[in-house]
């Protein structure tokens, strides 16, 4: 059987689905296509006719055939649009824009006040995201990824019950982003984009769990192949597991959290206490990266205790790899020694025998890598694009 062949009375293979396979590298010809889908050569034909006016796709240089006229070669066509990536941390923002494949055309980041809410950073960031765009060719902007710390509505576009984002809590940001293009905005978790990072770089692994080990602590999980948000989109909300014998208060109006002794935040308090300054977690990375004895013993504790939560999610999921990013993540070797040292100590045997630590393969730029991976996947899903085709093919047939 074909690979998308359809079975008896269900639809056929469509042109978004034709797009999957030549983006994918699965099919580089028309006959390839014919193969994989089972449709007739009529069928493809139009297909990658529509695929190819919309831009999606354009012809390469033929291939050698054996004889018979040679097939042309497709190739998806990464310029056909651009997408925005917006990763918005508590004290920074990154803005981006990427081409279709993933690749930075431009980019910007900014610090802000800790705690500055939407109405005053959202203006700024479409300002900075107008200046990007003006140096640059002009496809059309086919959509938005964003990212927020905390727990986020995806359908409403809106921060949920975030203490450390409150004043964005219950804020649409897609009127903001109207004054720039009318494409869909996407929204997820921080550590989500990073666990959407990890798998849009070509990431072996299937089953992942990735670590944003900054001023807060998140979670993404992979299983797989795909993220995992959970059913209110509160999957991975490990900073916040109440820890024993710690009764400390917790930013989130709690008690006993795990950040309150392994999130940069603390960190940062602690160093600071010591003597030493340090305005962020950042700069307490790069004081451990200089070799600081106490910014690295700090470090390391963190890796500790997180690895102490962690332990429970490895038994529980048995992931491939720890992917470990996020500013705390920039001292890999240092905060990855902490966090196997307890893993190792408190997982099963099992679980742990063939478990990699890894760091971030995108590095500081995970979260905006996310957040296009984020709005690509969406936008080039078949069914986004047969929406776009069908939109395409009225725009055609409406009367001067």
């Amino acid at each position: 059987m074909s690979e998308l062949a359809a079975p008896s009375g269900s639809t056929l293979p469509t042109a978004g689905d034709l797009l999957d396979l030549v983006r994918s590298g699965r099919a580089v010809t028309r006959s390839d296509l014919q193969r994989l889908t089972g449709l007739s050569r009529t069928a493809v034909a139009a297909r990658v006719a529509a695929l190819a006016d919309a831009g999606f796709v354009v012809h390469g240089d033929e291939s050698v055939s054996t004889g018979g006229r040679p097939p042309g070669t497709l190739q998806f066509n990464a310029d056909a649009g651009v997408v925005l990536a917006v990763a918005i941390g508590r004290s920074r923002s990154q803005l981006a824009v990427f081409d279709l494949e993933g690749r930075e055309l431009a980019g910007d980041t900014s610090d802000h006040e800790v705690g500055a809410g939407a109405p005053t950073l959202m203006p700024q960031m479409i300002d900075r995201l107008h200046a990007m765009l003006e140096g640059l060719p002009t496809p059309p902007i086919i959509g938005v990824g964003v990212s927020l710390p905390g727990v986020v509505d995806p359908v409403r576009l809106v921060s949920v019950d975030s203490p450390v984002m409150g004043r964005w809590d219950g804020v649409e940001l897609a009127p903001y982003f109207r004054e720039i293009t009318d494409a869909p905005v996407f929204l997820a978790n921080d550590a989500d984009v990073l666990a959407r990072a990890e798998m849009f770089g070509g990431s072996p692994h299937r089953d992942l769990l990735v670590v944003k080990a900054s001023t807060g602590l998140g979670l993404g999980v992979v299983a797989d192949g795909r993220v995992l948000t959970g059913h209110l989109g509160a999957a991975g909300e490990i900073g916040h597991t109440r820890t024993e014998a710690n009764d400390l208060p917790c930013r989130c109006g709690g008690s006993g959290c795990l950040e309150t002794i392994a999130g940069g935040w603390a960190l940062v308090n602690t160093f600071n206490d010591s003597g030493r300054q340090a305005g962020h977690i950042r700069d307490l990375v790069a004081f451990a990266l200089a070799g600081d004895a106490v910014a690295r013993k700090l470090l390391r504790e963190s890796g500790r205790r997180l690895g102490e939560v962690l332990a429970v999610a490895i038994n529980l999921l048995n992931p491939e790899a720890v992917v470990i990013g996020g500013d705390m993540g920039q001292a890999f070797e240092v905060y990855a020694a902490g966090v196997r040292e307890s893993v190792y100590a408190r997982s099963t045997a099992l679980a742990t025998r063939d478990l990699q630590f890894l760091p971030s393969a995108q590095g500081d730029s995970a979260g905006l890598v996310g957040c296009a991976a984020l709005a690509i996947d969406h936008v080039l899903a078949p069914t986004a694009v047969d929406a776009r085709l069908a939109d395409a093919a009225d725009d055609r047939h409406v009367p001067a």
